[in-house]
């Protein structure tokens, strides 16, 4: 029964690499554009700046958005709670990044093109589709990953 455990084990593993694979730069990019510190410093003003040169409409709303949604959804990624739902998010987030900013760049990230933007959202997507996993705050505080992991848990066991 130790073989069987093992790929449930990684399994559960690999969805903690995938959430820190995405949990840590949003946040860091949260920091930057909330706080105005870190690697990317650009604080609430001038991410607004920036959106508005590429003609984002209410700019510096749409920076406060992003850049909450960075923060806060970072912090929920790494922790494992509402992983679908800011994974979609983020999803979004960065595919609409991909397209206003870095497309035109080309695919390397070193000139600002679209090779980080699209592995995150990538990374989003998979956790979309996988959900948090077991080892995360959502299974320990409300006992569930998320609803479907409920339905297929009692559907198969039941005597």
């Amino acid at each position: 029964m130790a073989n069987h455990d093992s790929p449930e084990t990684a399994s559960q593993l690999s969805l903690v690499f995938l959430r820190l694979a995405l949990g840590i730069p949003m946040l860091v990019g949260g920091v930057g554009k909330v706080f105005g510190i870190g690697p990317k410093p650009l604080g609430p003003g001038g991410f607004a700046g920036f959106l508005a040169s590429l003609g984002v409409p209410l700019p510096s709303i749409a920076a406060w958005g992003v850049g909450l949604l960075e923060l806060v959804g970072g912090i929920l990624l790494l922790v494992g709670i509402a992983v679908r739902i800011t994974s979609a998010l983020v999803a979004i987030d960065m595919l609409v990044a991909t397209i206003l900013y870095h497309l035109p760049n080309g695919y390397p990230a070193a000139s600002g093109g679209i090779e980080l933007t699209l592995a995150l959202a990538l990374l989003a997507v998979a956790l979309v589709l996988s959900g948090p996993g077991s080892l995360s705050l959502e299974r320990v505080v409300f006992n569930r990953e998320d609803s479907s992991a409920d339905a297929s848990q009692s559907s198969g066991t039941d005597v």
